[in-house]
């Protein structure tokens, strides 16, 4: 049985976050700034009430009588419920037999072109442990995108503006950024676990590795350009953001419109059809939270039973980074054209050297993650150079015009030329013929 490191790693950046805010807030109040009081509260309360529901959701505590971890969930204290009970059904572990247990078929990765299937048990107390993996796993999630992106941006957004970092806010700030690197490191993991489900899935130490490095470049590259827009072209921040968030928000409903399939029933059996259209609506909320500041690695697709698209899309993936790295230099372009005097002592084009340079670091480390790391790389039916160049042939063939209007253009120079041709064989003769004398001493 595996120790329970994930969940004590999301406790520990949870409180750490959640205190850091907390005594921030109280800093801003002190100084008498009650606008980044509020929305510094703003942004770390309400992560912590979007917690606590996942966590009664998956833990299903609703329909059971626990009135005890409700109140404590009410009262924001969940996660360390959570973490005790973790911690408690982990050390009982095989001191007492377990009355039954089920079990579970994996298949192991291919190897030599041959996959073999191994069965498992699995008792009640690893069945628990697995549970609150997930639900701690999906927590970070929601507390990384909803709560610290938010929040990293502000304070960002906060020094660039008073032209100081402070020591609380540059802990504060860290703390954000290691909460939103971790869930995007989360996400990934999930996204590999529901994919290959059947498989028994193991993730080496180098692939968490190119995980944090591909995120952290991503993640703070992308804060820094919006902070640095938004610096000086406050209002037209807002339209950016608008777009980016609803453009995600609502393409998984288009997509889910388009297929013309029946609404999705089978998420809860308790829930009605109002429940489940909240339920999916703030998934694809979260989903549109992730993709503002990084790439999903989960994508949702609402007509399937697992609300989870299984295909590996190379095309979408890069797609979205070509538009996110214009959207990036596009942004950089306007600051450095409309940057105010807060930014006298910075070397601007420097600044956006490093910042474009950043983030094709966070492309090489996904590239590295895709083709050398990945625990599944085996069961991809194309390899991600494969896959990238046929994306650039695709985007080359549309880009370049068709064959037929080429030999339209080349047959109509053809034809002027020929006329051009004509039109001076017809002058030379019709000289000729209006002074014969030149032409007779010509052949003379």
């Amino acid at each position: 049985m595996k120790f329970p490191g994930s969940v004590l790693v999301s406790l520990i950046l949870f409180v750490a976050e959640t205190a850091a805010a907390l005594c921030l807030s109280g800093a801003y109040r002190a100084a008498g700034d009650r606008m980044w009081q509020w929305l510094t509260l703003l942004f770390a309360l309400l992560p912590c009430a979007l917690v606590q529901l996942s966590l009664v959701f998956i833990h299903r505590d609703v329909s059971r009588d626990r009135p005890l971890v409700l109140l404590l969930h009410l009262l924001q204290l969940g996660p360390l419920v959570r973490c005790v009970e973790v911690f408690y059904i982990y050390f009982r572990a095989g001191r007492v037999e377990e009355p039954y247990v089920s079990i579970t078929k994996k298949r192991q990765m291919p190897k030599d072109g041959y996959s073999e299937e191994i069965e498992k048990e699995v008792g009640q107390a690893e069945g628990k442990l697995c549970t609150h993996r997930s639900a701690f796993s999906r927590a970070s999630v929601i507390q990384a995108f909803l709560g610290s992106a938010p929040q990293l941006t502000l304070q960002l957004y906060i020094c660039v503006l008073q032209q100081e970092i402070t020591a609380a806010r540059s802990i504060f700030m860290v703390l954000s950024l290691l909460s939103i690197v971790y869930g995007a490191l989360r996400c990934n993991i999930l996204a590999i676990k529901i994919k290959y489900d059947d498989y028994d899935v193991s993730v080496k130490p180098a692939a968490y590795l190119c995980i944090f490095m591909w995120r952290s470049f991503e993640i703070a590259t992308r804060v820094t350009v919006l902070v640095l827009f938004s610096s000086v072209l406050q209002i037209w921040i807002l339209p950016v953001v608008l777009v980016n968030f609803f453009g995600f928000f609502f393409y998984p409903w288009i997509l889910f419109w388009q297929s013309k399939s029946p609404f999705p029933e089978n998420i809860e059996k308790a829930l009605s059809r109002v429940g489940t259209t909240i339920v999916l609506c703030l998934l694809t909320f979260l989903y549109a939270g992730i993709n503002m500041f990084c790439w999903s690695a989960v994508q949702v697709k609402l007509n399937d039973p697992d609300l989870i698209n299984k295909s590996q899309n190379w095309y979408r993936l890069t797609v979205y980074y070509m538009l996110r790295f214009i959207e990036n230099a596009f942004l950089l372009l306007m600051w450095y054209i409309y940057k105010t005097d807060i930014y006298l002592y910075v070397c601007a084009p420097l600044l956006v050297l490093q910042l474009l340079i950043g983030y094709c670091m966070a492309v090489l480390f996904m590239l590295v993650f895709y083709q050398f790391c990945h625990p599944c790389k085996k069961l991809f039916s194309s390899s991600i150079s494969e896959g990238l160049l046929s994306c650039f042939k695709f985007l080359c063939f549309i880009c370049k015009p068709p064959k037929s209007s080429i030999l339209m253009d080349k047959a109509e120079v053809k034809s002027l030329e020929n006329t051009d041709e004509a039109r001076s064989s017809s002058k030379t003769l019709d000289s000729q013929k209006g002074n014969p004398h030149q032409s007779v001493s010509s052949n003379a």
